[in-house]
């Protein structure tokens, strides 16, 4: 991945990395409109790896985290990914700092410092490789606590979800059919832009019926494909991609609350409300299996115990569920990448057969000895259509 352009300041005597600031408590939505060489000022206790991934890939100068990058819960993946691309990263600024730059100011960082101008604004600790790997190892320590944590959450979901994971009760009806057929669900998470790359040959073969989960939609549409259902909240999918003839299935809270739905209705779209507890990941596959898919392909989700504990979320514990509800079924992608051959039909071998024989044809015809043969045969047709026409 190509690596940031670091600028220094605009007087050539100061020191540090400046550019223009991007204010914004939820890093998925800064990241729409980050662009290269844009200071991030973001608001993300324990940075996940999708959330630094993203960074990275606006390739912005620097990071000021208002919260700790690595509080120490869990050891979190994304500070070390935004120190291996060489982003500096300032952490723990305090909240502040939201109320002292405005969107679009040009500041410059110094070390531990934020400075507009001449003037100071902000302090925090620079988090540089040695001392994330040193946070890290302190996290590992404290691991147990975490997995105790969720596996009391898991617990709860279970208790409060049971009708839902067992015997399918709350799963609404839908207009896309989905009995027999494989569906391949799409979250933008951990590497989505390869996984629907190394499918593309999957895709075109079996058709299956495409998922995107909230922001995967328009990864489907990045990536030259029409979902048949959009599932999420809805906070984070472009009006375009809404608008692309999706069934639109709205994740909901539990007692009916729907934000989503007032999206959808002021922009004129209908959509069917589905009210659960854990992720829009998990109601995508709840719904898959509910309705007949033989096979459920995921894209971008989350399949190991490190990247539950990754998200930093207790909303975690129903996706580990929701796997064990599916499992039978369900397939990661690169699983698929591995494991899947491109099928070679009958019409294959027979165009392959009839290049052959044209080849040994042209081939014969271009060597004198050939023509010799090729006169001989003339010869004996021509011998067999006499003796044909003699018998009638």
């Amino acid at each position: 991945m190509k690596l940031p352009v670091l600028r220094k300041s605009r007087a050539a005597d100061e020191p540090g990395v400046s550019g223009v600031a991007r204010l914004d408590r939820r890093t998925k939505n800064l990241t729409k409109r980050l662009r290269q060489g844009d200071i991030a000022v973001i608001d993300h206790m324990d940075i996940d790896r999708v959330s630094a991934e993203a960074l990275v890939a606006c390739q912005v100068a620097a990071v000021v985290n208002v919260s700790t990058s690595v509080s120490g819960r869990y050891p979190n993946l994304g500070p070390e990914i935004i120190a291996a691309a060489g982003i500096p990263l300032l952490d723990n600024v305090g909240p502040e700092i939201f109320k002292t730059l405005d969107e679009g100011e040009h500041i410059r960082i110094v070390e531990d410092t934020i400075y507009r101008g001449q003037l100071v604004v902000a302090k925090g600790a620079v988090l540089d490789a040695q001392r994330i790997m040193e946070l890290m190892v302190e996290a590992r320590a404290g691991l147990s606590v975490q997995l105790e944590a969720f596996t009391a959450n898991t617990m709860e979901y279970l208790k409060r979800e049971r009708a839902l994971l067992l015997d399918g009760v709350g799963v609404p009806d839908i207009q896309t059919g989905m009995e027999g057929r494989h569906a391949l669900i799409v979250v933008r998470g951990y590497d989505y832009r390869e996984d629907l790359a190394a499918l593309r040959h999957y895709i075109r073969e079996y058709r299956p019926i495409l998922v995107g989960v909230d922001g995967g939609a328009d990864a489907l549409v990045e990536a030259g494909y029409t979902p048949d259902l959009i599932i999420g909240d809805m906070d984070s999918v472009s009006d375009t991609t809404l608008h692309c003839g999706a069934e639109l299935i709205v994740h909901a809270y539990r007692d009916g609350r729907a934000p989503g739905l007032e999206r959808l209705e002021r922009m004129g779209l209908q959509g069917v409300v589905f009210p659960a507890t854990g992720t829009s990941e998990d109601i995508a596959m709840l719904l898959a299996d509910d309705k007949g898919a033989s096979l459920i392909v995921a894209v971008g989700s989350h399949a190991t115990l490190v990247e539950f504990l990754d998200k930093g979320r207790s909303g975690m514990a129903s996706t580990f569920l929701t796997r064990l509800r599916v499992g039978p079924k369900l397939v990661d992608a690169k699983g698929v990448g591995r494991l899947y051959h491109h099928r070679v039909r009958t019409w294959h071998l027979m165009l392959f057969l009839i290049s052959g024989v044209l080849a040994l044809m042209v081939a014969i015809a271009a060597s004198p000895t050939g023509r010799e043969w090729l006169d001989v045969l003339d010869a004996r047709w021509d011998d067999f259509v006499y003796w044909l026409q003699g018998l009638f």
